[in-house]
């Protein structure tokens, strides 16, 4: 798929972690966090990451529940996000999440197009992920099972084939 400029693509990714940020028994996840964010922002077509005071988004609470984390990036493209996610360190990390991060019944991923220079906002990515929960994958927001082209470009979605284990939904 050819990207006109212009657009690039923005992801949301939350999870509940099983435990207080600072329980022991998330250390493991908190403590790959500054790793796992430097290879980000080392890939080819890192654009842009949410940050709290921290360095990371962890002590940002879009809700109540402190368990609640979010994450969120821009990329140039779909293809420098998806050898970020399944081809690189980031990889066996995200094969562990079920020892720090509880099943989630809803959508807990996705993915879609912004103008370039844009920097979404948390209320947005949790916006993305409703529609994707309620509505299904649609050129608002979508996977990269069901991902489809920036706008202006007709063309169907494109599965780019992802882990099973790394979906949508745990």
């Amino acid at each position: 798929m050819t990207d006109q400029p212009g657009w690039h693509i923005a992801q949301i990714n939350v999870a509940r972690l099983i435990a207080h940020p600072d329980d022991p028994a998330v250390a493991g996840f908190m403590g790959m966090l500054d790793g796992i964010n430097a290879l980000a922002e080392q890939s080819d077509g890192y654009i842009w990451r949410l940050q709290g005071d921290s360095g990371n988004a962890v002590d940002l609470q879009p809700t109540p529940d402190p368990r609640f984390v979010v994450n969120m990036s821009v990329w140039r493209d779909p293809a420098s996000l998806f050898d970020f996610v399944y081809r690189s360190a980031h990889t066996p990390v995200m094969a562990r999440r079920r020892e720090w991060i509880e099943r989630m019944d809803n959508a807990y991923q996705a993915l879609w197009w912004v103008p370039a220079g844009h920097v979404p906002s948390v209320d947005e990515g949790l916006a993305a992920l409703w529609r994707l929960d309620r509505f299904g994958p649609s050129p608002h927001a979508f996977t990269f099972k069901h991902q489809f082209p920036q706008p202006g470009v007709v063309t169907p979605p494109v599965d780019w084939n992802p882990d099973p284990w790394c979906m949508g939904r745990a």
